[in-house]
């Protein structure tokens, strides 16, 4: 069977992630992610991001930790604004809006949200007839593998103040977004100019698990409540605690998203080398235009899915992992070019 190019968790964890597991499998720990792991994996959480006073909690995956945060910033009558691709107005089966609240959307410009955006939201949002825009959602990297520069997110920053507005980013992939090529944003920059964040570790190498960063602290008040309320607090919570520990003790985690990062270029310099047009695509996912027969049969055997389509040509998408190597896009290259 091929690798697999399907996405970056179809493994289950990294090395030393299941190392670090089976050497506390029978320590016994306090439940409910009140425990030492976690408690020592947000300091480490909060030295990296240079965010001392933020709140940082531990959940099982991205569309929960979006839905529980979102459903609990935002008051019965607010919404959130988000791109016509964000991943919570696609890809999370109406979690926001199942807990009544309403996504504005955007079109934005290469995956992206930007001041104008905004601006026009306000414009047209104005009075107690219509929903208030509260919250500002991006994704880093976004839904089509580009990122935010520092530019971009103290100008998102801006325009969030001047309208009293939250943002939030999901951070399902920052590991990438954060060690890519092209990148000029630190994690301080993060945490200055977001209300809240979260780290994604199901996408980097965890088992499982995100760290929701509650920077503001208007935000983070009787949150361990809001999370039990909305089912998403586990009782063996140091099971996540456990891996973003050892992912953040020493920097694996960066580690981890700077090799899927390479490897990723690699493929790309390897697509564009048999002709395909590679543009803006700075992290572990390459979307690639082919003609449907081709594009049928690289899904069929490597795991490529289906991003768009039109006609007789479709647009997949390649997602590299922390267990891709060279071989394995040299073996998709070949596959590629016996079939050109």
């Amino acid at each position: 069977m091929h690798h697999q190019f399907r996405n970056d968790y179809s493994v289950l964890a990294h090395p030393r992630i299941m190392k670090a597991l089976a050497r506390f499998a029978d320590e016994e720990n306090v439940a409910y992610g009140l425990d030492e792991h976690s408690e020592i994996a947000a300091k480490y959480i909060r030295n990296i991001f240079v965010c001392p006073n933020a709140k940082v909690f531990f959940l099982a995956g991205g569309t929960q930790t979006n839905m529980v945060f979102l459903s609990s910033t935002l008051k019965q009558h607010e919404a959130v604004v988000s791109l016509e691709t964000g991943h919570i107005y696609v890809h999370e089966t109406g979690a926001v809006e199942g807990s009544g609240h309403k996504i504005i959307t955007v079109k934005g410009q290469d995956g992206k949200i930007f001041p104008e955006d905004i601006e026009m939201v306000m414009s047209h949002y104005i009075d107690e007839h219509m929903v208030k825009p509260r919250v500002v959602y991006i994704s880093n990297s976004t839904e089509i593998g580009t990122i935010y520069s520092r530019g971009e997110l103290e100008s998102l920053r801006k325009v969030c103040d001047k309208y009293n507005l939250y943002l939030f980013m999901d951070g399902a992939r920052l590991g990438s977004a954060l060690t890519c090529s092209i990148c000029n944003t630190q994690p301080n920059i993060i945490a200055k100019t977001c209300d809240a964040f979260y780290i994604g570790g199901t996408k980097n190498g965890l088992m499982l698990g995100e760290a929701l960063v509650i920077v503001n602290e208007k935000l983070g008040e009787d949150f361990r409540y809001v999370i039990k309320n909305k089912g998403a607090m586990l009782s063996k919570g140091y099971g996540v605690g456990i891996q973003f520990e050892e992912a953040f003790k020493d920097g694996l985690y960066f580690e981890i998203a700077r090799k899927t990062n390479v490897i990723a270029d690699y493929l790309k310099l390897s697509l564009e080398k048999c002709g395909f047009c590679i543009v803006n695509q700075p992290t572990n996912q390459v979307f690639i235009e082919v003609d449907e027969k081709l594009g049928s049969e690289i899904m069929k055997e490597f795991g490529a899915e289906l991003w768009d389509k039109e006609n007789d040509k479709m647009t997949i998408r390649l997602v590299v992992s922390f267990v891709t190597t060279k071989e394995d896009v040299d073996e998709l290259i070949q596959f590629i070019k016996n079939h050109l």
